[in-house]
């Protein structure tokens, strides 16, 4: 059997870092083109199964059409059975499209009680979300009853979650998965893919479908996979989000002046192909109002500035001048602490530029 597993598509999510530019827009047109990729991929290569392991869509924003949308799609793969385990930000709460809307005949949309669908070969366990959160875990509860059939699982949640926050959604063991005996396991709700081709292991996470930000750096994609009749587990990840989230590193100790700064990032080429965050690093000649120099960039893609750049002066000398300057910065470095080092040494700043 084979199968193509995703999770952490989020359709219609509101993308509020891309709102530069209307680039939120253009980021939801670009889910509906990964997702035509997919459905692209398991009508050409004939796959039998389409896993979905939660966090489809976002139940406060999606709209109808979207989930007409997605319907659509599941029709131009008709042979292909499509199981979906609902995630907490698509879970199967009464007024949500997975209680109300009639899916395609070849969808099956598991609920919060653990349930088996059996096949000839293949036993497919599915455990979903019927609330925003779930705390308390069924998964440990299963039992293989058919060791010698293929047995999969699909759920969403968190494995080994070491803060408070990991706890609420699904909280599972990863060595307690593994203690189960599946042949594959299939999860969703974290957004960095776990697959490693040198390394593999048969709990994986896809990661999100396409990048949702730039705490979702790399590539993001499907994954793909083959069980055979001696239980032999083949997967490979493919790329289908035609952009990603970058990070870049610029430092500033060589430029003078906003303009400059301005200048310097204008100018520069830039893949269209990405979203970019800026990061300046150095020693400053000036001050930097990230805000404010992103109002003069011109390129479209370019979404964020950080300053991580320190003052260029040393303030321990200055402090020892007799002079106005040095008064001042002794006064405020005497006021110092861990709790206000920045917004004292950006005051310095900010006076030393008066002055």
């Amino acid at each position: 059997m084979n199968f193509v597993h995703i999770a952490d598509m989020h359709f219609d999510v509101p993308f509020t870092t891309l709102n530069k530019n209307d680039l939120g827009n253009e980021r939801r047109l670009e889910q509906r083109e990964a997702f035509r990729k997919i459905i692209e991929y398991i009508k050409k290569n004939e796959i039998d199964y389409f896993f979905i392991c939660g966090d489809l869509y976002e139940h406060e924003y999606v709209k109808q059409s979207t989930i007409e949308y997605i319907n659509n799609q599941f029709k131009e793969i008709s042979r292909t059975k499509i199981y979906i385990v609902p995630g907490n930000h698509d879970p199967k709460v009464t007024n949500s499209y997975y209680s109300k809307f009639k899916w395609n005949d070849n969808v099956h949309i598991f609920s919060s009680e653990i349930e088996k669908i059996s096949e000839e070969n293949i036993n497919i366990y599915g455990f979903g979300f019927d609330n925003f959160y779930m705390k308390n875990t069924k998964i440990n509860e299963i039992q293989i009853d058919e060791p010698n059939k293929i047995n999969i699982l699909l759920t969403h949640g968190s494995i080994d979650g070491g803060n408070d926050e990991l706890r609420e959604y699904n909280p599972m063991k990863g060595q307690e998965l593994k203690t189960l005996g599946f042949d594959y396991v299939a999860l969703g709700h974290i957004h960095k893919s776990n697959y490693e081709k040198e390394n593999l292991s048969n709990i994986i996470y896809p990661g999100s479908t396409i990048s949702c930000g730039f705490d979702e750096l790399g590539s993001h994609g499907m994954i793909v996979g083959n069980i055979d009749e001696n239980k032999k587990l083949q997967v490979a990840f493919v790329p289908v989000d035609k952009k990603q989230f970058y990070e870049i590193s610029l430092s500033v100790d060589n430029i003078l002046s906003k303009e400059e700064l301005i200048e310097a990032i204008n100018y520069r080429t830039w893949n269209e192909d990405g979203y970019y965050k800026i990061i300046l690093t150095g020693k400053r000649n000036f001050e930097i109002q990230p805000l404010e120099i992103l109002k003069y960039i011109t390129v479209r893609n370019i979404i964020k500035i950080k300053d991580n750049t320190t003052m260029k002066i040393d303030l321990d000398k200055l402090a020892q001048e007799e002079s106005l300057k040095g008064i001042f910065v002794k006064n405020l470095l005497e006021k110092i602490s861990d709790e206000n080092k920045e917004e004292i040494l950006k005051a310095i700043e900010i006076g030393l530029e008066a002055m």
